[in-house]
């Protein structure tokens, strides 16, 4: 196998999904007229940054073995590559819907299930020992989100 991640690797990016997405609801409150909207919106992009410090208080609490690194990699190269993959992936800028909360909303669920795809697919690549159950822990987080934003799909 070329790269093997940690669970460490995989919070990191967890991180970069919820700034993305915390920005992604953020930019999209601006873009709606109904103030109950903007304001749903803008408690998304709060919950998102919740979750950010959510998944960064999980990793402080990772084993070394969840942590040491998995492949000889001196110039940080699996980082640069889960960072990109979230940036282009996961709330990528192209997948801003129309002014519309149906829209935005759809846009919104399809974003989490990619995260989950991406989680489900980066867990083969995470070990027992480098903290593969850690990786469940995000994804059901992920799974939570896709309920709330159905949810509220299901009201409009």
């Amino acid at each position: 196998m070329g790269n093997e991640f940690n669970a460490n690797d995989i919070f990191d990016i967890a991180k970069q999904i919820e700034i993305n997405g915390a920005k992604f609801y953020r930019e999209a409150a601006n873009r709606v007229d109904e103030e109950a909207h903007k304001q749903f919106l803008t408690g998304l992009a709060e919950m998102e940054d919740s979750h950010e410090q959510t998944f960064a208080d999980m990793q402080k609490e990772l084993g070394s073995s969840e942590t040491a690194s998995m492949t000889f990699d001196p110039n940080d190269e699996n980082a640069l590559y889960l960072k990109a993959l979230a940036d282009t992936r996961v709330f990528f800028e192209k997948d801003q819907p129309e002014a519309t909360m149906k829209g935005i909303l759809t846009s919104a669920i399809a974003a989490e299930k990619d995260s989950i795809a991406f989680y489900l697919g980066m867990k083969e690549l995470v070990s027992q020992k480098a903290g593969k159950s850690r990786v469940d822990d995000i994804i059901k987080e992920e799974m939570s989100h896709i309920k709330m934003l159905a949810g509220k799909l299901l009201e409009i």
